[in-house]
């Protein structure tokens, strides 16, 4: 009942007038900044909410954190169904999801609020990571299996979860933006200076993207 009644609350939530905002993309400090946490009275909450909601989906993410619209706050939301359609396509067997995955990952949308991971474990895989604010870069990034994470919802209701392979690479993702990382932190530093030339364009706003974005420019 309590799981429905999340779900009735955030369909809410989204029906809220919306607009898409734009991402902050690399260079802006923002995106190294640690986020606060934040208490069920921030103002504006709910609309939050469904603007980061509207932004990831006119973006085509699956994820996205409060630092990638420029709120060094300890907030980010997912919805990780695209992965199990995506699958249902895929024609290499040996590559598809277990049936249990994929019903887990079509409902999967979350909102975390002042999350906390409590513990990572399991054997280290790759996967072919990407992130809005970092425009046209993919890089196989290396995480482990399982994640334990503690957080608070919409209704400012505590959660602890444990969550396994795809589910819990994007909460990894999306944790490490509230924690002032970014996915090209977790690569060789020879992939990363191979990599300098473009993200320094991103950070210049050299760079094409299909979604609205913000490039950082320091007051002078």
């Amino acid at each position: 009942m309590e799981l429905l009644n999340s779900k009735i609350y955030l369909r809410e939530i989204l029906r809220l007038p919306k607009m898409v905002l734009p991402v902050v993309v690399y260079g802006d400090p923002v995106l190294r900044k640690t986020g606060v946490t934040i208490d069920k009275n921030y103002e504006g909450l709910d609309t939050l909410i469904a603007n980061m909601f509207e932004t990831m989906y006119e973006a085509n993410g699956v994820g996205i954190a409060a630092p990638q619209i420029g709120k060094a706050i300890r907030l980010f939301v997912i919805d990780a169904s695209p992965f199990a359609e995506v699958d249902e396509e895929d024609e290499d067997e040996e590559e598809k999801l277990s049936k249990k995955e994929l019903a887990f990952l079509k409902d999967f949308k979350r909102v975390f609020i002042n999350a906390k991971i409590i513990e990572e474990k399991g054997e280290e895989w790759k996967f072919n990571e990407g992130c809005l604010s970092i425009p046209k870069i993919r890089e196989d990034v290396l995480r482990k299996q399982t994640v334990t994470i503690e957080y608070y919802d919409e209704h400012f209701k505590k959660h602890t979860e444990t969550l396994e392979g795809l589910a819990a690479r994007v909460v990894q993702h999306e944790y490490d933006h509230i924690e002032g990382k970014l996915f090209t932190d977790r690569i060789s530093a020879f992939k990363r200076k191979l990599l300098s030339g473009k993200l320094t364009d991103i950070s210049k706003g050299k760079f094409s993207a299909d979604y609205k974005t913000k490039v950082y420019k320091a007051k002078k």
